[in-house]
């Protein structure tokens, strides 16, 4: 069987670099191309010897020329501290970079993949979170710079599809963490771990009775794949993310618990626009792609704190 060529933006990052080391394994050739902006050298380094991967120093707000056969659109900073350092560049890379990916698919005839996420949904007024719902988003928040550029790259695939046919699969992700997250990310899982194996103090926003869905990496990297090669006329947007629902003081006090930290939980004021629920309804991935969440919680965590263990 021909291997096929794979284009992966934001290959270098958290969950990039685990969905080109997934490719490889599954026979693949795999262009991973990142500005390193937020992604790492040190995620892919161990891919290097690898003859049928390739890293590409690129920035998607530029365009690029590739021969491809499919393309997994991930870039794109992803938590809070890193998309709203630059919100301008941020927008760009949703936007920009969906139409330079787009126009390529269009150029090669390859099929693209555009990883969306739970934030379109905003502070969601419905609960859990079916594709159908629109969303509760402020368009001049904290966080826009991220919601609305997500938003504005599914409605752009969406024409790219309608105008120009080009064969596009839209994944909307749900809270993920896994190893090779980064230490400073500002994301829960991330700081809760980090903090806790430390032994400081471990920050809660609130009382801590806001809700989060948190989903293993290698979990998020089945359901992409298997959306990419799900039937023709199956665009999605479909929802990824594991539906079982924790509150971030369950969490805090679970990371303490699995990494035997001496830390004490600390209560701040609520960050603005922080959504209080957020849970997916994963029931059209589990009809279309047959997929569903396998780690649970615990498991995940226990892989993540040894893998943080070994970089701090």
């Amino acid at each position: 069987m021909a291997r096929k060529k794979i284009l992966v933006t934001g290959g270098a990052g958290f969950v990039g670099s685990h969905l080109c080391e997934r490719l490889l394994n599954d026979g693949n050739e795999v262009y991973c191309l990142d500005n390193y902006f937020t992604g790492q050298k040190e995620n892919v380094v161990h891919l290097l010897k690898n003859p049928y991967f390739e890293l590409i120093r690129h920035d998607v707000t530029s365009s690029i020329f590739l021969e491809t056969d499919e393309i997994y659109n991930l870039a794109c900073p992803a938590s809070p501290v890193h998309y709203q350092y630059n919100p301008i560049k941020t927008m760009k890379t949703s936007v920009m970079g969906a139409i330079n990916m787009l126009g390529l698919a269009k150029r090669v005839n390859a099929k693209i993949l555009q990883a969306s996420t739970s934030e379109v949904y905003g502070d969601p007024l419905v609960h859990p979170q079916p594709e159908s719902y629109w969303g509760h988003v402020n368009p001049i928040g904290e966080r826009a710079c991220y919601d609305e550029g997500k938003r504005s790259a599914e409605t752009l695939f969406l024409n790219y599809h309608k105008q120009n046919n080009v064969n596009i699969k839209i994944i909307r992700i749900f809270n993920t963490y896994g190893p090779k997250m980064h230490p400073n990310d500002g994301r829960v899982v991330s700081n809760f771990i980090v903090q806790a194996l430390q032994n400081q103090d471990i920050t809660v926003y609130g009382e801590g009775n806001q809700t989060r869905s948190f989903q293993y990496v290698d979990d998020l990297v089945e359901g992409m794949i298997r959306l990419m090669n799900s039937r023709d006329g199956f665009i999605g947007p479909v929802n990824i993310g594991n539906p079982g629902e924790f509150t971030i003081l369950e969490l805090a006090k679970k990371v303490i618990e699995l990494t035997g930290s001496k830390s004490k939980i600390v209560y701040k004021p609520l960050p603005s626009d922080d959504p209080m629920q957020r849970q997916p309804d994963i029931s059209l991935a589990k009809k279309e792609l047959d997929w569903e969440p396998k780690v649970n919680l615990e498991e995940g965590l226990l892989k993540t704190i040894a893998f943080f263990k070994t970089v701090i």
